[in-house]
């Protein structure tokens, strides 16, 4: 139990349930400009919940790819830790402000963006963007090719 894990905290050219669209290098002015340290790690987009730092956020062919630790001396952050290696956990989302955005298919293709923070959530808005692997928990395979669902989940209903 390390807390370490890797993923995809978002997808390039899928629609997230809002109906964005990230487009490749979005993210590219805000992590040079922050750096990885300048990105927080939080619980369900939660300031008052930080839950550990990313080692390695970067862009390649599928989407912004992710590596971070969960700081195992914080109570959360040991109880998503366990609930990630049960694969009970496994969503990311991103906290941004959008910077340049085009209209697009009734939502909006997005340029650029501000990075902000990257949270673990029960449910992600971009279905695609999970965490690929927990802690060593298969650890030598390396991360899967994701096929993000394009249709929102069903909601229950009252």
């Amino acid at each position: 139990m390390d807390g370490h894990f890797t993923g995809y905290a978002s997808l390039f050219g899928v629609p997230d349930l809002g109906r964005d669209v990230v487009a490749p290098g979005a993210f590219a002015a805000s992590l040079a400009r922050r750096g990885v340290s300048g990105v927080r790690m939080l619980w369900q987009h939660d300031p008052a919940e930080p839950i550990g730092s990313w080692l390695s956020l970067e862009e390649d062919a599928l989407g912004l790819r992710v590596s971070g630790r969960l700081n195992l001396a914080v109570q959360r952050a040991r109880e998503l830790d366990a609930l990630m290696r049960e694969r009970a956990l496994d969503g990311l989302s991103i906290g941004f402000r959008a910077v340049r955005a085009q209209p697009e298919r009734g939502g909006r293709r997005l340029i650029a963006v501000d990075l902000w923070e990257i949270s673990l959530v029960t449910f992600p808005l971009q279905p695609g963007a999970r965490i690929a692997r927990a802690s060593r928990l298969h650890a030598s395979r390396p991360l899967p090719r994701l096929r993000p669902a394009l249709r929102p989940p069903a909601r229950a209903r009252a």
